[in-house]
């Protein structure tokens, strides 16, 4: 490919210096094929562009190495392979290749699948009085001139979007209480069912599916107010259906007064 530099002596040589093609062909051991496209194009730089990747390499084991991708990105996340025990398992099967070459072909292979398919959920209706969700946040206040970090439990029912909010200093499991029974205080009712995240207070373990082994007082809590207990399947938030992020939580909170212990700000 011609540099930049090249394509300028030419111009100058022809264009300013007059020096005929031949004389410049001899000069700089350029064919005259090549210095008639350059004066002939007047273009200052020329750019080649591979239109057809040959994969000399992964050409051979290409359909293999679509195969092992597409059954790593159906794992869970936390079970995914990474590029190096695919890399690994390519090279049992015969793969003389580098490294380098399986990253970009997954990076492409990635960027293609993506173009073409998409993450799609159907959205979550709930009747009145039917469910709630219960998560925590961790807030920036003022106290006393002091700025210091508070948890702040968010109560939000469903169907209506009506939100409960109450600042506390832990998560621990009585403040969990506390919020439960305020909130449905607050509410004049309680719902048929409670949908959580995985949280310490409330999950013991966390076993395949919806099972879950509860918290035994978190259990005698539910079954006074006859709620039933509902546990997301981890890194899926949006099953609560009602999800929002944090900020939109901060921006309940903002908008409602927050009550608690650790309230009071300035």
């Amino acid at each position: 490919m011609l540099v930049v530099e090249t394509i300028s002596k030419v111009r100058r040589a022809h264009l300013v210096q007059g020096k005929p093609i031949k004389a410049i062909s001899r000069e700089l051991k350029l064919s005259r094929k090549v210095i008639r496209k350059i004066l002939r194009s007047g273009a200052t730089s020329f750019e080649y562009e591979r239109t057809v990747q040959p994969l000399p390499k992964i050409g051979a084991v290409k359909d293999a190495l679509d195969e092992l991708l597409a059954a790593n990105e159906a794992r869970p996340s936390r079970e995914r392979l990474t590029l190096m025990r695919i890399f690994e398992a390519l090279r049992s099967q015969g793969y003389a290749g580098g490294y380098d070459a399986v990253r970009r072909y997954a990076r492409s292979w990635r960027a293609a699948r993506s173009t073409s398919v998409a993450a799609a959920y159907v959205p979550l209706s709930f009747a009145p009085g039917e469910a709630y969700q219960f998560d925590w946040s961790h807030e920036l206040v003022v106290l006393g001139g002091t700025t210091v970090k508070v948890k702040v439990a968010h109560v939000r029912l469903c169907h209506s979007r009506m939100p409960f909010v109450r600042a506390y200093p832990r998560e621990s499991q009585e403040m969990v209480f506390d919020a439960h029974d305020r909130a449905f205080t607050f509410f004049k009712g309680t719902c048929t069912r409670g949908i959580y995240d995985n949280m310490k207070t409330a999950v013991e373990t966390v076993f395949v599916g919806k099972e879950r082994a509860y918290n035994r007082r978190f259990l005698q809590m539910c079954g006074h107010y006859l709620v039933e207990p509902v546990a997301c399947t981890p890194a899926a938030g949006w099953e609560k259906g009602r999800s929002r992020t944090r900020s939109a939580w901060c921006a309940s909170a903002s908008s409602h007064r927050v009550s608690g212990p650790a309230a009071t700000t300035s």
